[in-house]
């Protein structure tokens, strides 16, 4: 094994940095990982600029990374189920304590939960990483190593069409075509929506969204008011969809989102934008509209592995670009631009495959 253990390590609002950190020996229910393939989101951008997300702020130097896949090259004395050599998906999240979140399923909520590359816990973008042996998912011979790693996102999509109730015959309305828009758009039309449309203002990301399924495609245009954009939406369908999966966090999109909502429907928030936002409450509430929030994911990796290896979803268009994690500060400020859908970091030297 090679005594370098590359990381991409954020200090401070701007200061993004390539360092080697000594390689972590596994306690006994962990595995250490050869990390291979870990994708950049946007909260990885955002802490490397703002060196924040809401209350969480980075205080010490955090490795990023969260969206990753790697193989085992280190067992822990009381793991059981992971071997040498297995192929990995990561969840980031792992639970601290058997709290009462833990017990009745809905671990994402624990207060205390270590999760990847958010402060204070390090992520996963460097060549060995040490996790959790229950929160490693062995990848079927038919899964890539890319494919794993965009479970992460994959699960959020999940997680919203289980949490707005996406199911055969559902009409579903996507606000936004970035990586979360489109893995929900994947997501609901594998849970059996039969129509699906996506809005956006870049016609490129709806170029995208056509080519993975959807149905329709509305580019927004700066200036318009929510309550056309909800007639344009009922205009193309013929009907306002059941459910909307708001991927935005932007205000305008928010109140469009309610606006356009069938009532009795369901509305998603899973974009996170300003912490005070004006939607038309009353307007949902008269209408019995639900309006449910997501905080991540739970319980979705199994799921989405099924997903990948069954060929009913499929992810790989997603990633626009690969980088070598020698790259990784070219990789970051391509993603800061909004370059193409999704950035690849390549961790594994001998191994550049997907």
């Amino acid at each position: 094994m090679a005594q370098e253990n590359l990381a991409v390590v954020v200090h401070s609002p701007g200061d993004l940095r390539l360092e080697n950190l000594p390689i972590p020996e596994p306690e006994p229910n962990e595995v250490l990982l050869q990390m291979h393939s870990v994708g950049i989101c946007g909260s990885d951008v955002h802490y490397w600029q703002y060196g924040r997300i809401g209350d969480f702020v980075v205080k010490k130097p955090m490795v990023v990374g969260h969206e990753a896949a790697g193989r085992v090259v280190k067992v822990g004395s009381a793991v059981k189920h992971l071997n040498v050599g297995d192929r990995v998906a990561i969840e980031p999240g792992v639970p601290r304590e058997m709290d009462e979140f833990f017990k009745n399923g809905r671990y994402n909520l624990s207060p205390t939960i270590f999760f990847c590359a958010t402060p204070p816990d390090d992520g996963n973008l460097c060549r060995y990483y040490k996790h959790s042996a229950n929160f490693c998912y062995k990848l079927p011979d038919n899964v890539t190593f890319e494919e794993g790693a965009l479970i992460e996102p994959l699960s959020v999509g999940i997680h919203a069409c289980r949490r707005a109730g996406v199911t055969l015959g559902s009409v579903v309305l996507i606000c936004g075509a970035g990586a979360i828009g489109l893995v929900s758009l994947l997501v609901a039309k594998a849970m059996g929506a039969s129509q699906v449309i996506v809005t956006d203002l870049s016609p490129e990301r709806l170029k995208m969204a056509k080519q993975l399924g959807a149905d329709f495609q509305l580019t927004v245009k700066k200036g318009d008011s929510s309550e056309q954009l909800a007639k344009s939406v009922h205009d193309i369908l013929g009907a306002q969809p059941h459910v909307t999966i708001e991927c935005t966090g932007v205000e305008s999109s928010i109140q469009t989102a309610i606006y356009a909502t069938r009532s009795g429907g369901v509305v998603v928030l899973v974009g996170l934008g300003s912490p005070m936002t004006t939607i038309p409450l009353i307007n949902a509430a008269v209408r019995e509209v639900d309006i449910r929030g997501v905080f991540r994911y739970c319980n979705t990796w199994p799921m989405a592995i099924a997903m990948l290896s069954s060929g009913k979803v499929n992810v790989k268009p997603l990633v626009t670009h690969r980088f070598p994690l020698e790259q990784a500060l070219e990789a970051f400020e391509t993603t800061r631009q909004g370059v193409g859908i999704k950035v690849m970091l390549k961790c594994d030297q001998n191994d550049l495959n997907p």
